[in-house]
């Protein structure tokens, strides 16, 4: 825990406790069902390995073996929890020492003194239950290993939760066969783009950091946004909230310019990677997946149509909401570039941190074309 003076601004333990309490239980199955699923899941991952290199036409630096060092877990909800707040912490430690090195100083120090990490962990903890019963599969970029969790030798694991999988396949009254494979896809782009190109994490990563460092937050104000959250959680309408209008994400804490900047590039590289996936779950499926239109229309109308006001009061805390606009816009972004110049022109994009997208160019696809393509071939 990361801790000063003897206080921890963050108790994990306590929010891997609190998230593995109150998280939902997944769907009733039997033990018989739930290896059944298990296995199938792999041998899904498996095959989608294998679908989404041919596709796309990216092979890591050291083939498939390069593929294979970064694990598939076929995982429960509390296990998506526990690799979660690993990653969390590994990724945050910068942003809560400078926090503490404040605290004292600063108007919210005594409020977070009085509050404490297990108060904090507790909230955090209510945060991912809600979203550890969401989430179909997962990449994890910058996940270290830990004893029952293992991962890359530099990080990275790939994380399919079972029940999330079981629950919205028999939601949708879809062909579960069909959508397993169908999301595997899906999670297996990201593996393949992270592993066929090595400077991709390590520029992420070096854009996180840069925009934590610029990060001067109040941890008071911090605080306050989880304990919004949290509320919205026990059914609660978070303070000041009226309206369509109503509610702050946590990205509005965003301060700086460099944090604009920053974040800016984060989202069109994200918009990127998420309208890839996309794009090749759509280009794979017909091929592989026999039900996959009606899968996509089900799956589109769910997405859109989100849940109830918790759901989308919680959306909007957390920034979700930005997220289900990367998927859109990116996935058009890579449909209008491969129709132009072509799976192997598009695949220009992973040539360095210079050829990725702007978040101006996600929306402009032609401007991404013209900067890469016409000028770097010599067209005038």
């Amino acid at each position: 825990m990361t801790s000063i003076g003897g206080a921890e601004m963050v108790d994990w333990n306590l929010a891997v406790t609190t998230a593995s309490r109150f998280v939902r239980p997944g769907p009733e199955v039997s033990r018989d069902e739930a290896r059944a699923v298990v296995a199938e899941l792999r041998r899904h991952a498996k095959a989608a390995e294998e679908h989404v290199r041919a596709f796309t036409r990216m092979t890591p630096p050291g083939g498939a073996d390069a593929i294979h060092d970064t694990p598939v877990l076929v995982v429960d909800r509390p296990g998506w929890i526990r690799a979660n707040v690993a990653g969390f912490r590994a990724v945050l430690k910068p942003l809560l020492e400078k926090m503490q090195e404040r605290r004292s100083s600063l108007p919210g120090g005594a409020v977070i003194g009085a509050v404490g990490g297990k108060v904090t962990g507790v909230e955090l903890g209510m945060l991912l239950s809600f979203l550890a019963s969401r989430v179909l599969g997962q990449y994890e970029t910058f996940a270290p290993p830990t004893r029952d969790l293992p991962a890359g030798a530099r990080g990275g694991r790939l994380l399919l939760v079972a029940p999330n999988i079981v629950h919205v396949e028999r939601e949708l009254e879809v062909a579960p066969h069909d959508f397993r494979l169908w999301v595997c896809l899906h999670e297996e782009t990201h593996r393949t783009q992270f592993t066929a190109v090595p400077w991709l994490r390590d520029h992420i990563e070096g854009e996180v950091q840069a925009f934590l460092a610029e990060t001067e937050i109040d941890p008071g104000t911090l605080l306050e946004r989880l304990r919004e959250a949290a509320q919205s959680l026990a059914g609660a309408r978070p303070e000041g909230e009226t309206g369509e209008d109503g509610g702050r994400s946590i990205v509005d804490l965003v301060q700086t310019r460099a944090q604009r900047e920053i974040l800016g590039r984060l989202t069109a590289v994200m918009s990127l990677l998420e309208g890839h996936a996309d794009y090749v779950m759509d280009g794979v499926g017909p091929q592989v997946v026999p039900s996959v239109t009606e899968i996509r229309e089900k799956f589109q109308q769910r997405r859109a149509s989100g849940a109830g006001r918790l759901d989308q009061a919680l959306r909007k805390l957390l920034g979700l909401d930005a997220k289900l606009r990367q998927y859109r816009d990116g996935e058009r972004f890579v449909r209008a570039v491969v129709d132009e110049v072509g799976m192997d022109g598009f695949n220009r994009v992973w040539t360095s941190p210079n050829t990725l997208p702007t978040k101006q160019e996600i929306a402009k696809p032609a401007d991404w074309v013209a900067r890469v393509h016409r000028k770097a071939d010599g067209a005038p």
